[in-house]
């Protein structure tokens, strides 16, 4: 995730991606799974409470380096030496441990599959200004990096420190997001095993 756009594609961006979160929580909310073992549901439940803490980290990480200087840089050191879209790529991971919790492998199908389109769209939108913007430069970045999936060998450090503003630390919030959903999809759980919401169809997976 360049994450280096103008205000007005960001906050559209930011904006139709807590809609669709929103509406995929108000489907599972009427939504159950088939009676799975209990193993299977930990399993579920502890890889997906992995894959949140790995995204909330990551994208921490990840923001060092771009945060404060994303408008003015091609940042093209640490976590964006070995992928072009380093917070896509972690902000994927989490939701794909969000879709664990609920512990159907048809809802994490759909809401991964979902995820990913939206971010492909958002992705070629970032990388069309970046290639307006700086031109050449972008573009031997852009066949010299992969886009989504990293390549550790690539690893490239910056020689100053990467966090330029205390604005990055603020932009960790982004991050809660995951835990904010993670407790919503217990929470709906809680409320269907109580009879408060009314199930109206259950997953075969």
């Amino acid at each position: 995730m360049t994450d280096v756009q103008t205000p007005f594609l960001q906050r559209y961006r930011i904006n139709a991606l807590r809609a669709a979160g929103g509406l995929a929580l108000c489907l599972l909310a009427v939504t159950s799974t088939p009676p799975t073992l209990p193993l299977v549901s930990a399993i579920f439940e502890i890889t997906g409470a992995f894959a949140i803490l790995i995204a909330i980290a990551g994208r921490g990480w990840s923001l060092f380096y771009i945060g404060g200087r994303k408008n003015s840089e091609l940042v093209t050191s640490g976590p964006y030496s070995m992928m072009r879209n380093p917070l896509y790529f972690f902000s994927l991971i989490g939701i794909v441990g969000v879709a664990a919790q609920t512990g159907s492998l048809l809802s994490m199908g759909a809401i991964t599959l979902t995820a990913y389109l939206a971010f492909d769209m958002a992705m070629r939108g970032e990388e069309a200004y970046l290639a307006s913007r700086y031109g050449q430069r972008f573009e031997e970045y852009r066949q010299a990096i992969p886009r989504l999936w990293p390549d550790l060998s690539l690893w490239r450090e910056c020689e100053d420190t990467p966090l330029r503003s205390a604005s990055a630390l603020g932009s960790l919030k982004d991050g809660m997001v995951f835990l904010a959903a993670w407790i919503g999809i217990e929470l709906i759980k809680l409320a269907q095993s109580a009879g408060f919401l009314p199930v109206l169809w259950t997953l075969p997976i």
